[in-house]
């Protein structure tokens, strides 16, 4: 694992997570999140020699301590701009405690978007691969 580059790219996880409390809506943060998922994988397939999958996997475990760490911290900014989750969480298990709730469904949010960069990452890969040998054949 690229332990340095997967610390460097998390710091897109700690600018999303303060700038979805104060700036960015929530039914635009998916754009950004495809937007760093692509430039990850990028970075990802460029400057790691394997374990492509895993290094994607892991940005995205950083990113959400991240995210989950802004919201819980910066709460009051949090919910005063999130509304409606917050109405979504009240109506889930351990929904009267917003930030253990968050705290609990981080690592799911972790996982599940790991997958996703993870599967972005190996995908850019195969992509420079297959550009490189087709530039080698010409």
């Amino acid at each position: 694992m690229n332990c340095k580059l997967i610390l460097q790219l998390s710091i897109f996880g700690l600018a999303m997570g303060i700038a979805t409390v104060f700036v960015i809506p929530s039914n635009i943060e998916p754009m950004f999140w495809v937007a760093i998922f692509v430039i990850s994988a990028s970075l990802i397939s460029k400057h790691c020699k394997r374990l492509f999958f895993l290094n994607g996997f892991m940005v995205s475990i950083v990113n959400s301590v991240w995210v989950t760490s802004a919201h819980v911290l910066l709460f009051d900014a949090y919910s005063a701009r999130h509304a409606s989750e917050m109405e979504m969480m009240a109506r889930l298990p351990f929904g009267e405690s917003p930030r253990l709730l968050m705290i609990l469904m981080a690592p799911v949010f972790g996982i599940v978007s790991g997958v996703v960069l993870g599967l972005f990452s190996y995908v850019a890969h195969r992509i420079r691969n297959a550009s490189r040998a087709k530039a080698q054949v010409h």
